[in-house]
């Protein structure tokens, strides 16, 4: 148990520190955080994280009850390898080291250009009043909360990692990936809220995309060898 455990952690731990490092999540976590108080955009993107997480590792613990292990093991095989290529693909390909940073760039400025439009009226005075009368748990569901919650949580679902997390977790301890995974968000959301652009703008986007892409295939090699050995041991 507690082997399984370390070894969920560190894998957990591993695959999401390269899976959220220059994900869009963490360019938009920084770039919020140069816009908005950022102990609420932390919040906001750590509370989504650690849910999704929850709700990946509870998907990956359900599915080896509804279909059987071995057929599971085959899947989380499958998973890693495409991943692993998927990412070494993108690692290749990628030319411009910004273009993803760039990209939810412009998509949060046209947010933003449209809500300051829409709130002329009110002056930066009398919004930090208002900050200052609120109580402090109110804060933290405010429409800064709610707004980084909600494009941290959208912009996980679905994505390479949410379902490689769910992989994981048919394979390895679900206690140890669901750890290892709030760990890794937590670190990488924490790091681009604090380094903001700057940070964000240093991050090679092509080196994280080739060092996931070999780690996915080290699982998924991995996962193969898992199933080999319990076939050859019946």
């Amino acid at each position: 148990m507690g082997l399984s455990l370390i070894e969920g952690f560190t894998k957990s731990l591993a695959m999401t520190v390269l899976s959220e490092i220059g994900d869009k999540t963490f360019f938009a976590a920084a770039i919020l955080a140069m816009r908005h108080p950022r102990k609420l955009v932390l919040a906001g993107c750590l509370a989504a994280l650690i849910v999704m997480t929850i709700l990946s590792v509870s998907l990956g613990w359900i599915a080896p009850n509804l279909i059987s292990r071995k057929w599971s093991h085959h899947i989380t095989t499958v998973l890693f390898v495409g991943f692993g290529l998927w990412s070494l693909w993108e690692g290749f390909k990628e030319e411009s080291e910004s273009e993803e940073l760039a990209e939810v760039e412009a998509k949060l400025n046209a947010d933003w250009k449209a809500e300051t439009g829409s709130n002329k009226g009110n002056t930066k005075g009398s919004d930090d009043l208002k900050k200052q009368q609120r109580p402090f748990l109110t804060q933290f569901f405010s429409p800064i909360f709610l707004k980084a919650f909600s494009i941290t949580f959208f912009g996980e679902w679905g994505d390479k990692s949410q379902i490689a997390t769910i992989g994981l977790a048919s394979d390895e301890n679900p206690f140890g990936v669901v750890l290892g995974g709030i760990v890794g968000q937590a670190l990488c959301t924490t790091a681009a809220v604090i380094g903001g652009k700057s940070l964000a703008s240093q991050i090679s986007e092509k080196m994280v995309a080739l060092s996931s892409g070999i780690l996915f295939l080290v699982f998924g090699l991995q996962s193969f060898l898992a199933v080999a050995a319990a076939a050859a041991a019946k």
